[in-house]
């Protein structure tokens, strides 16, 4: 699989995990096992990152051991943006700013922010929904269809 530019690896994993849920996820919620099993991840990396989703609202966590996860929103209403800008946001929280040189701070930093900027602004016109259209349209998405959100 080619890596889309400048989207990290967890970004990738991230969208495979929501889209996953909002394809499987019908009145009941979608175990991480299930998940996992189906990305070809280990369940403990993708737990992980299944609860920063749910900190960042993305997802709402079920207990029990029915539980699992569901869309904390409609799909058409998560935009890959969403879902970036909460990773960058987790990522941040754990970091500690680190000083830049003259060069990198006065040259490159607003080139990169201007990239980003035009990468969100992308990102944003993205949402889970057409990429539930674009998965049904490749033959990926389960045979009988499901509920796109539950209360």
């Amino acid at each position: 699989m080619r890596d889309p530019p400048g989207l990290d690896r967890r970004f990738q994993l991230a969208v495979a995990a929501l889209l996953d849920i909002a394809l499987h996820g019908g009145n009941a919620p979608v175990q991480s096992k299930d998940t996992a099993a189906r990305l070809g991840l280990p369940r403990r990396h993708l737990e992980q990152l299944m609860q920063q989703l749910v900190r960042a609202g993305l997802l709402k966590g079920v207990r029990g051991p029915r539980g699992g996860y569901r869309l904390a929103r409609e799909r058409r209403r998560i935009s890959l943006a969403d879902l970036l800008l909460a990773l960058r946001r987790e990522r941040e929280a754990d970091e500690r700013p680190q000083p830049a040189a003259p060069l990198v701070e006065d040259v490159l930093a607003p080139v990169w922010a201007e990239l980003e900027s035009v990468l969100v602004e992308r990102l944003a016109l993205v949402s889970l929904e057409s990429l539930c259209e674009r998965a049904i349209a490749a033959g990926r998405a389960p045979r009988t269809p499901d509920v796109d959100f539950v209360i």
